[in-house]
């Protein structure tokens, strides 16, 4: 029988042959780390491509809302009102006022504001301390009795979480839910109603307002 033999003619020893398990051994914990590399690599290529496209998606989504919404706020609001705000007079008195509408939507009024920072009333409010935060900027939510509770309810937690706006119940109004502004006013069918975004984007601190930036706090507060 043949004895196999090394390169040097010898035959390979125990040394030698663990020497080479162990280089072997290395190689291929080399080869897997090179793997497990690569595999974390294209794992992570993966994760950027994928978050990269969410995104631009997500961009993209919130950049057609913004369009359609600023579309919707140069639009004009269907079944709007509009009064000539420089017959609406303006001055502070003491006294009190006839307005030609109802709710009003400007006219002389009371030097104290309603506050309206958000501002929901259960009960009616003065409409010479309510015209003065129109004048700040506000829009007024109003309701009559013939506007059911859920819509309110909704209403009412729109206003709550949107600064320069009030609500408050107005009975004697034809609407049974009206939004105000200085010389805006728009009967709406429900919290629904995409007027109601629009009226509240267009003329929360509108173009509108005589005194853009005045408080809508230290003001009236429920009696």
């Amino acid at each position: 029988m043949a004895t196999k033999t090394g390169r040097n003619g010898k035959n390979p020893g125990p040394e030698n042959s663990r020497q080479a398990r162990i280089a072997e051994m290395r190689r291929a914990e080399q080869a897997r780390d090179r793997r497990n590399k690569i595999l974390a690599i294209t794992a992570s290529t993966v994760v950027i491509v994928a978050l990269a496209g969410f995104g631009a998606y997500v961009i993209n989504d919130q950049n057609e809302k913004d369009r359609k919404r600023d579309e919707a706020i140069k639009a004009p609001v269907s079944g709007e009102q509009v009064w000539d705000a420089k017959k609406l007079g303006r001055n502070h008195v003491d006294t009190p006022v006839k307005y030609e509408m109802t709710p009003p939507v400007g006219g002389d009024h009371h030097q104290r504001w309603m506050n309206c920072d958000g501002d929901v009333y259960t009960a009616p409010v003065p409409e010479v301390n309510a015209v003065h935060s129109l004048e700040h900027g506000a829009v007024w939510v109003t309701y009559s009795d013939k506007a059911p509770k859920a819509e309110v309810d909704k209403l009412a937690e729109k206003v709550k979480k949107t600064p320069y706006t009030l609500m408050s119940p107005v009975k004697e109004q034809s609407g049974a839910i009206m939004l105000s502004a200085w010389g805006k006013q728009v009967t709406v069918d429900g919290a629904g109603d995409p007027r109601v975004d629009q009226f509240f984007g267009k003329y929360v601190q509108g173009p509108q307002t005589p005194e853009p930036g005045a408080a809508c706090t230290q003001g009236l507060a429920a009696q």
